[in-house]
């Protein structure tokens, strides 16, 4: 299996690439897309769509894991994030990819063990996890490369507890 993780923003949005299966996975590719805030929004918006869209079409992943919407202080930074949330769960729909959405208490909690964990944190346990030399930079990589760990967590404790339904019957 291999999972996109998404940390939505419309400056920087980051994104990793992770493969393998159950609680065995491996890094394949990460990075970020970017544009100027001087830019419209909607030519931002296109960007991150380009820029996520040729992720997609090189490295075929099978799952689209992104943060859930989180309740911010500045409304528009709130509803800005929104539609690049949508703009990407619109692509995932496109190009028929599972979408499995996380909060962000809950990746900390996954990745860190304690969901008010700090971005450095983060980042250091995602290089841990996948065995890396470095924290991956920016943050905005190493935050999507964590949604994406956080999904083969769940996905495989979902996949346990449906195998245990189907055993039951």
């Amino acid at each position: 299996m291999r999972v996109l993780g998404i940390d939505p923003g419309s400056e920087t949005l980051g994104w990793g690439l992770i493969e393998g299966s159950g609680s065995k996975y491996s890094l394949v590719e990460f990075g970020t897309v970017k544009s100027s805030p001087r830019e419209a929004f909607s030519k931002r918006l296109m960007k991150v769509f380009r820029g996520v869209e040729a992720v997609v079409d090189q490295h075929q992943p099978d799952v689209l894991s992104i943060e859930e919407a989180f309740y911010s202080v500045n409304v528009n930074v709130a509803v800005k994030l929104g539609q690049v949330r949508g703009v990407m769960l619109l692509l995932a729909e496109q190009r028929g990819l599972t979408v499995a959405e996380y909060a962000p208490r809950l990746i900390k909690q996954t990745i860190v063990g304690y969901g008010n964990a700090e971005k450095h944190q983060v980042g250091e346990m995602v290089r841990v996890l996948l065995k890396l030399k470095s924290v991956p930079a920016p943050h905005d990589a190493a935050d999507a490369l964590a949604i994406a760990i956080c999904h083969f967590h769940h996905a495989g404790l979902q996949n346990r507890i449906e195998k245990a339904k189907r055993t039951a019957r």
